[in-house]
């Protein structure tokens, strides 16, 4: 039998957790988790985050859902299920785990080889000095993501945190670094900056009921995504005053 939606919610709210491993490529203590025999799981404890100068301390998890609420009010299925729960270390954000399919849709590309239907970001290198070019694919989903970012702030936008998903469609992770009030946006999606967004898109946005952040921001927190929207017309530009790309890009 198929697994609805609501049990994979029933079973990230309250299933077994049994810990695989941690995921050590990521800067806080990530863990997956088992919790049934086929369902897997990202488990970030609060007591596990990494206190950050810009973003206050102990809130990363509940952004991570913060972020899952959005894309899911939004019908745009952009960010895996992800809830609030107690697990062995405490309270932290568990979010469904998704095994790629497919070619991932940003990358580095060997310069005069990129595809018609990619958009180059940024000139790169090889620890050799081959060049490359830091691109990704002129997709509508991929746009939709990029248009997400925009209204979350995602100041870390890798593009190892975007996923090529079994239904075709593309997935966003690792949402920690989003919500601030300044701008941070940092990410790998610049390819679409300067282009009209979606008038449907913006219409989606424009009609969500943002009283669903209420327990998982502060109030200047949701107050800056409900100004982010108002003023959203067309994909950002790179800012010219700090990093706009994250580090490492992949």
């Amino acid at each position: 039998m198929a697994t609805t939606d609501a049990s994979l919610l029933s079973l990230l709210r309250s299933g077994d957790m049994e810990i695989e491993g941690r995921l050590t490529e990521a800067s806080n203590i990530t863990l997956r988790v088992q919790l049934s025999d086929t369902v897997r799981a990202v488990y970030k404890p609060v007591r596990g985050e990494r206190p950050l100068w810009d973003f206050p301390e102990g809130t990363l998890a509940a952004r991570e859902v913060a972020a899952y609420e959005l894309s899911s009010a939004l019908g745009w299925d952009l960010v895996p299920m992800t809830v609030m729960r107690d697990g062995p270390f405490g309270p932290g954000s568990c979010q469904l785990w998704l095994d790629e399919a497919g070619e991932a849709p940003v990358g580095f590309i060997p310069a005069g080889e990129l595809p018609p239907d990619w958009l180059p970001v940024a000139a790169a290198q090889d620890d050799e000095g081959h060049p490359y070019v830091l691109a990704h694919a002129d997709d509508p989903a991929l746009a939709r993501l990029a248009l997400f970012d925009a209204v979350v702030n995602n100041a870390d936008r890798k593009g190892g945190h975007v996923l090529a998903a079994p239904d075709g469609g593309v997935r966003g992770v690792d949402h920690g670094l989003c919500f601030h009030t300044d701008d941070k946006l940092r990410t790998v999606l610049w390819g679409f900056a300067g282009r009209p967004a979606a008038a449907l898109d913006l219409a989606a946005l424009r009609g969500l009921d943002l009283g669903l952040l209420d327990d998982l921001l502060s109030t200047q927190e949701a107050d800056a995504v409900a100004d982010r929207i108002k003023k959203l017309d067309l994909y950002p530009l790179p800012p010219a005053n700090r990093h706009a790309i994250p580090w490492p890009p992949i």
